[in-house]
């Protein structure tokens, strides 16, 4: 899609490219490789729109200060047909470039005319990404961790759309292995105790705690009555399982739905067990990653770089954890044809990246194409204090209780809020709070407020006008060139939120469009004015409600038109 930045860029590089290449014409320069040049935003507004620092980048080859180079570049810049006006040194030697207003005005043209495609960039060509969050094992419900990565993994996925790539999100059904064995006998322990007793029948010590598995012996009770007492262990521990297996994954299914995420594909570990596993070490033996040792199979260390060997195949022949998470990374890559994959751990799992990459470099799989955010834990307050139960249930707050307690919009924008590095405080008052101070909130009204004045003003059949129908020059006060600025940010802001896998960027990017807007409010009327001001100024707003929608609907938040 077209952006207004790129063309600025383009521009700015064009005109230094020239420059330069005048001045080693003149032999004020001598013959070098001129580096990529980098433009950015100045921090601060009185260093300009953009700036480079490509006068410090050629120092050394040039073997002049920077300064220097700076001026012989500033003397040969023709900035006709450009939105250039002016041109200034600062500091050690940076460039900086000062803009005319028609960049924004063309923004608003451009904003008017993509509306809700507006924001959408083409950085991915059409690579093909597979999201992969949540995975939660389906032995319990859903927990604060994973409705972190829920949204965080859900925000990147739209992200990465939204700028050209062709995304799949993919939930991992933990059905097989360690997990379901303890998830079976922990729920084959409650089933008895429910009949003999606690003190008659001891609980694994590794078992599963939560009051759901209690819920499920009973339940199990109820439908079914108590033959499974008489059956085999493996008899019980298969019933059970079959039981309430399908019911956890309907509440997670159930719940993420509510939670607004839905999956593409929700890929079962079960399946790798046909063969996959054993292909993956095949190819892992013939590569030379196996050492055979303790009558077990373990990968490498040495060799892959890794600290210690792992154990992937235990003396009983049964596959670790990490031997089916291998086998489902190939899938993803090999069986799949993904070029890029994109997995969302709690922090509890740092130690399993450099063991993963090295896994996808040990079965020739280049690692640089595995990427993984790890996100921190989250806290959340309540009255002021750290909340750790439901005062509904008893119990820890899962995901279901957090979305009954704040909604949807107020949990997925919190969670938002702070970069997945970032440890999360989450005030549970402040998220219901009705007023400024509530950061979802905020961005909302301003969008309820903008739809209340379109549709006041159409009451008096003053419609908002197309873009080819107003003068945008009437538009030069500092409150509306900053917040079309603003709005001409979006497309750059969703390029940097897809190269960082930080969507928290566009939390943070909505709130200042919905700052910048009540100051604007504040400062400008709409209807009153001269008609042809009123209908500049009903554009703007208008822009500013597309661009505030499409930013809640990419981050999955509602864009309410009345509060």
């Amino acid at each position: 899609m077209y952006s207004i930045y790129e063309k600025i860029k383009e521009q700015i590089e064009d005109i230094i490219k020239t420059a330069i290449s005048q001045a080693i014409t003149d032999g004020q320069l001598p013959e070098i490789e001129v580096p990529q040049i980098m433009t950015e935003k100045p921090r601060e507004e009185a260093f300009g729109d953009f700036s480079t620092n490509i006068a410090m980048q050629m120092a050394k080859q040039a073997k002049k200060a920077p300064k220097q180079i700076a001026q012989i570049i500033i003397d040969r810049i023709n900035t006709d047909n450009t939105f250039v006006i002016r041109v200034e040194i600062a500091g050690p030697g940076f460039i900086n470039f000062y803009l005319n207003n028609e960049w924004l005005y063309e923004t608003l043209g451009l904003i008017d005319e993509k509306k809700e495609q507006y924001g959408e960039v083409n950085i991915g060509h059409g690579t093909k990404v597979m999201v992969e969050f949540v995975s939660a094992n389906p032995t319990g419900p859903l927990h604060m961790g994973n409705a972190r990565g829920g949204a965080l993994g859900d925000c990147i996925a739209s992200v990465l759309e939204k700028s050209g790539h062709s995304v799949t999100k993919e939930f991992y059904v933990n059905d097989a292995g360690n997990q379901m064995e303890k998830f079976g006998a922990s729920l084959e322990a409650r089933y008895l105790q429910q009949i003999y007793g606690e003190d008659e029948i001891p609980f694994p010590e590794e078992g599963y705690m939560g009051e759901d598995i209690i819920d499920h012996a009973n339940e199990y009770i109820s439908e079914y009555g108590k033959e499974l007492a008489e059956k085999t262990t493996e008899e019980r521990r298969k019933a059970l399982v079959e039981y309430a297996l399908p019911k956890n994954l309907k509440c997670i299914k159930d719940g993420l739905a509510r939670y607004g995420i839905h999956y593409d594909v929700w890929f079962r570990e079960s399946t790798l067990y046909s063969g996959e596993i054993e292909e993956t070490m095949d190819i892992l033996k013939e590569r030379g990653y196996i050492l055979e040792k303790d009558g077990a199979q373990w990968l490498n260390g040495e060799k892959a770089g890794l600290e210690k060997d792992e154990v992937l195949v235990r003396q009983n022949g049964h596959p670790t954890y990490m031997a089916a998470d291998i086998a489902y990374h190939r899938n993803k890559f090999v069986k799949r044809g993904f070029d890029k994959v994109i997995n969302l751990w709690g922090a509890d799992h740092h130690g399993h990246v450099a063991r993963m990459k090295a896994a996808m470099d040990a079965i020739g799989i280049d690692s640089s194409r595995l990427e993984i955010v790890i996100f921190q834990l989250v806290r959340l307050y309540k009255n002021g204090e750290i909340a750790r139960m439901s005062k509904r249930t008893g119990r820890a707050i899962s995901l279901e209780d957090l979305l009954d307690d704040v909604g949807v919009d107020a949990a997925r924008f919190f969670f938002n809020l702070k970069t997945s590095g970032s440890h999360l405080d989450f005030d549970m008052d402040l998220a219901v709070e009705q007023s400024n101070n509530n950061p979802v909130f905020y961005v909302q009204y301003a969008h309820a407020r903008i739809c209340s004045i379109i549709r006041k003003l159409a009451e008096d059949n003053i419609m908002v006008p197309a873009a080819e129908d107003v003068d945008m020059m009437l538009l030069i006060q500092p409150e509306e060139i900053k917040l079309i600025k603003r709005l001409a940010e979006y497309p750059e802001e969703v390029t940097l939120a897809a190269q960082t896998l930080e969507p928290s960027r566009l939390t943070r990017y909505v709130m200042d469009v919905a700052s910048d807007f009540h100051s604007f409010y504040n400062a400008c009327r709409v209807k009153g004015e001269e008609d042809n001001l009123m209908y500049a100024r009903l554009l703007l707003v208008n822009c500013t409600k597309i661009v505030i929608k499409n930013v809640l609907d990419l981050i999955g938040i509602s864009a309410p038109e009345k509060m």
